[in-house]
C-alpha cells in the first residue's frame, strides 16, 4: 500500500502545480524571459517538462514516505508540517541559489520555491492520511 499512497501524493504534488503554474503563468514567463508566441504560449513547446515533473514528483513522494517511516510521522499535521519543512527549508534554498547564480529575477524563486513548498506540504499531507486510512 505504501505505493498507493506515493502514487497519490506525488498526482497531489504535480495536480497543484498544475493550477500553481497556470495561474501565475505570466508572472512566471515574464521571470524565465521564454518566449512566447502571439497566442501568449511558449514557443517551441515540449511534453518532457510535464513528464521529467510526473517523474520527479514520484521520486520525491517516495522519498519522503521513507522519512516519515523512519522518524514515526503518522498523523496529518506532523505530515503537512514536516512537508512543508521539506519544500520550505530543503528545496527552495537550493532553487534560490541556482536561480542567484545564473542570475535570475528574485520573482522566479518565490514562485518556484511557493510551488516546492506548498507542494510537498501538500504531499506530506497525503502520506500522513494514508497512514491513518491504508494499514502497512
Amino acid at each position: 500500500m505504501g505505493l498507493l499512497a506515493v502514487i497519490v501524493a506525488a498526482a497531489a504534488g504535480w495536480i497543484l502545480g498544475a493550477v500553481w503554474y497556470m495561474t501565475l503563468s505570466k508572472a512566471w514567463l515574464a521571470a524565465t524571459g521564454i518566449e512566447c508566441d502571439e497566442t501568449g504560449k511558449p514557443k517551441g513547446g515540449s511534453p518532457l517538462p510535464f513528464i521529467l515533473s510526473a517523474v520527479a514528483m514520484l521520486l520525491v513522494a517516495g522519498m519522503m514516505r521513507h522519512i516519515f517511516d523512519m522518524v514515526g510521522i503518522a498523523s496529518p499535521g506532523a505530515g503537512l508540517v514536516a512537508g512543508l519543512g521539506i519544500g520550505l527549508f530543503f528545496i527552495s534554498p537550493w532553487i534560490m541559489i541556482n536561480n542567484a547564480y545564473e542570475m535570475r529575477p528574485f520573482r522566479l524563486t518565490l514562485i518556484n520555491g511557493g510551488y516546492a513548498t506548498f507542494g510537498c506540504a501538500l504531499m506530506g499531507l497525503v502520506l500522513a492520511l494514508f497512514q491513518d486510512w491504508v494499514p502497512g
